[in-house]
């Protein structure tokens, strides 16, 4: 049988940006998806584009949260799938084949994991991320940055855990090594699997941000290690914006 797959968005007033990000997972040729729809009340006319396609949907929630990953934690209790993946209002599932693609590419894996192309707010394409997806993954893979994005990420329900609600920016990456600590095994699928719009909360909140991924980063890989590898990180960062003019985060 196909691993069943929950796909799960989160909004909030992006009417722009939703219909976009749920026809990349509707479209999708894979036949096993429970789609869960987080929205945090949005006012602007987001609900009325959820509303199209709420026949299609396992899951649809319209309520006020507590941030972002309070909303990834209520998509995450409707989820039954085997596995879970996050797709959040503005992103994209990189083709109508790429969940079927995933699966194909090895059978049974904790983790399959690939490549982002990152968009501006225009839907440009604005090429890979800095942070290219490593060749081999596991936990001790975020120490010179989050080499992969949570939705180039699909993860086996079952090694999941809530978000941690004191992270207010910077959870996912506490989120996914958590995971990876519990996975036996982790696929690259070598393949393109997500698409990112750039300017999430994460940059928004940029300065807040860092500082939480420190005290994560810190927390798994010590604090002495962890100021180290913040320096190759400024190394390279300055690098590929002296070459780009650009970070691609």
């Amino acid at each position: 049988m196909l691993p069943k797959l929950s796909v799960i968005t989160i909004v909030y007033n992006n009417v722009k940006d939703i219909e976009r990000t749920m026809l990349s997972v509707l479209r999708q040729t894979y036949r096993n998806i429970e789609y869960i729809v987080i929205d945090g009340a949005s006012t602007d006319g987001t609900r009325e584009i959820i509303g199209k396609y709420q026949s299609q949907l396992a899951g649809f929630l319209s309520e006020p949260d507590g941030g972002i990953y309070d909303a990834m934690n209520k998509g995450l209790a409707l989820a039954t799938g085997d596995y879970v993946l996050f797709m959040n209002s503005g992103d994209e599932i990189y083709a109508p084949v790429t969940v079927a693609e995933v699966f194909d590419s090895s059978d049974s894996a904790d983790i399959y994991y690939g490549e982002t192309e990152m968009y501006d707010a225009e839907w440009k394409s604005l090429g890979q991320r800095r942070h290219c997806a490593p060749e081999v993954f596991n936990w001790r893979s975020f120490r010179y940055g989050m080499t992969v994005s949570h939705q180039a990420i699909y993860i086996r329900r079952s090694i999941t855990t809530p978000f941690d609600l004191r992270y207010k920016y910077s959870a996912d990456i506490d989120w996914i090594i958590k995971a990876a600590k519990r996975a036996s095994s982790i696929v690259n699928t070598r393949m393109y699997v997500a698409k990112y719009l750039v300017g999430g909360i994460s940059k928004k909140k940029h300065l807040a941000s860092l500082k939480e991924r420190f005290h994560i980063l810190s927390k798994y890989y010590g604090l002495i290690p962890n100021v180290i590898n913040h320096v190759f990180i400024a190394v390279n960062l300055l690098s590929y914006y002296i070459r780009h003019r650009r970070t691609n985060d």
